[in-house]
């Protein structure tokens, strides 16, 4: 796979990935959602830290949270130039497809979510009990480097209360699978999937060329 058709995916998993969250940031209040079908629904939220909405101020409590913050956006800004580096590296090399092809989505995810990280503060007005504005006259929710990851998939497969003789949890009330998300996070995840499912024919090449 070339570097060039890498870009070509890169820029339509961005467009695609961008457009829906600007279509739901100016569409729906915060926590507003629509049920497309029974295990799947729009479901607008924003994440203001890591991965599961955790923050770095929750692991090191001297940092407050817009501190972590700007140190979190940041270090993916310095992370997606080490990505793209790499992606530029493998095609160069000719590495195997799968190898190029997971480096694209993980660089198109990562760029995706810091646009919203670095930009969506100043570009749009609060979500709280309102659908948001672009460029609003007043200016955005917050400052460059604080704005919130834009995350509307939701898919609740099932929803029900487990039985009594499970443990610890037998009872309650259980939602599998609960996470919400986007587009960027799914091209994120699915490059991981593949170098590790993939992992012997992505990194083939790098193998044969260290036992030379």
């Amino acid at each position: 796979m070339s570097l060039k058709k890498s870009i070509y995916l890169i820029v339509i998993i961005l467009l695609i990935d961008q457009i829906s969250k600007v279509y739901i940031k100016t569409h729906f209040a915060l926590q507003e959602s629509i049920e497309v079908f029974t295990w799947f629904k729009i479901f607008f939220i924003e994440n203001d830290g890591m991965a599961w909405g955790t923050k770095i101020s929750d692991f090191v409590s001297f940092i407050d949270d817009r501190t972590a913050k700007v140190v979190l956006t940041l270090f993916r800004i310095i992370a997606i130039f080490g990505i793209g580096y790499w992606l530029y590296d493998a095609a160069k090399k000719q590495s195997p497809k799968v190898l190029i092809l997971a480096i694209a989505l993980i660089f198109a995810g990562a760029l995706g979510n810091i646009i919203d990280s670095v930009f969506y503060g100043v570009l749009f007005n609060d979500s709280h009990g309102q659908v948001a504005t672009f460029l609003p006259e007043l200016g955005g929710y917050d400052t460059l480097l604080h704005g919130k990851v834009v995350d509307m998939l939701y898919f609740p497969l099932w929803e029900g209360y487990l039985p009594e003789w499970i443990p610890f949890k037998g009872g309650e009330y259980f939602t599998f699978f609960n996470p919400v998300f986007n587009i960027a996070d799914m091209a994120i995840s699915t490059g991981f999937i593949m170098l590790i499912v993939f992992n012997r024919k992505a990194f083939a090449k790098n193998k044969i060329e260290s036992d030379i």
